[in-house]
């Protein structure tokens, strides 16, 4: 799988990428991340991306001309444009195969969830643009982005952090990018389901336990007592289906508590 990442700042990247499962999974040839310099696509002077608004306003717009000829230029022949006779006709769009997304990091974007990951991890090609300053030209999501997404409730100062973070939320779900491929099975947000309305599903097996749009269960290891705090006893007892139900009763605990709007649309399964 290739991931794109278009950015004004990209010495970012020289660290996010370089740990873990990401740098493990480059190493192993399962991902192919690159990196380019958006001002390497504008062809004044200065270099120039980002200008001020029509209609006035505070700060600075992503110019569209950079990043939809940074685009085109990574897409090559998969490019197809639709509905114009000239590249300089408005109606202009320029859209990619189904097997490549291409995303636009923006405060007013959607919420990026594990199911979106789940789709992007399907692709062979998932195209990254980082947004800066005040935003970005509307007609880049209207006309050039597949996706526009946001990684939370919350204003960054550009959309690196969220490249980043997409790029190693959609790595680890790529087959043989984890030393056991039954590590995100049992992770939070693991299961298939809407993005406003996660499944809630809790399964099990023996001692493993599935907490389908839950929050994961809580952990503990050794020492077996910390500064006078124990582990549950019913961990240390070795009946694994005592344990199992431990586990998804804490999980809805836990989900209850710190995240109940995943609860909020359906009552989950407990038994």
């Amino acid at each position: 799988m290739q991931f794109d990442i278009v950015t004004i700042f990209p010495d970012f990247f020289a660290g996010p990428l370089d740990y873990g499962i990401v740098r493990r999974a480059r190493e192993a040839h399962l991902v192919d991340v690159r990196v380019h310099d958006l001002r390497a696509y504008a062809h004044d002077r200065h270099r120039t991306v980002d200008d001020r608004p029509f209609g006035g306003g505070e700060g600075m717009v992503l110019k569209p001309e950079p990043l939809f000829e940074a685009v085109e230029s990574l897409l090559g022949e998969e490019v197809r444009r639709e509905g114009f006779s000239e590249l300089g006709d408005p109606n202009h769009t320029a859209t990619a195969r189904p097997s490549t997304a291409i995303v636009l990091l923006s405060a007013s974007g959607k919420l990026f969830r594990q199911h979106t990951a789940r789709r992007f991890a399907q692709l062979d090609r998932v195209i990254l643009l980082c947004g800066r300053y005040e935003g970005v030209d509307e007609r880049v999501a209207e006309h050039l982005a597949t996706d526009e997404l946001s990684i939370g409730d919350y204003v960054l100062s550009g959309g690196e952090l969220g490249a980043a973070l997409i790029v190693d939320t959609v790595t680890r779900l790529l087959p043989g990018a984890l030393g056991n491929e039954d590590s995100s099975i049992n992770e939070s947000f693991s299961a298939a389901g809407t993005d406003a309305c996660p499944a809630v599903q809790i399964t099990g097996h023996g001692s493993r336990v599935t907490n389908h749009g839950l929050l994961d269960f809580p952990h503990y290891t050794r020492p077996a007592e910390f500064r006078g705090w124990p582990v549950p006893e019913i961990l240390l007892g070795g009946n694994h289906e005592e344990i199992r139900r431990w586990r998804r009763v804490k999980a809805l605990d836990k989900t209850l508590r710190n995240r109940p709007d995943l609860l909020a649309a359906e009552r989950p399964n407990t038994e």
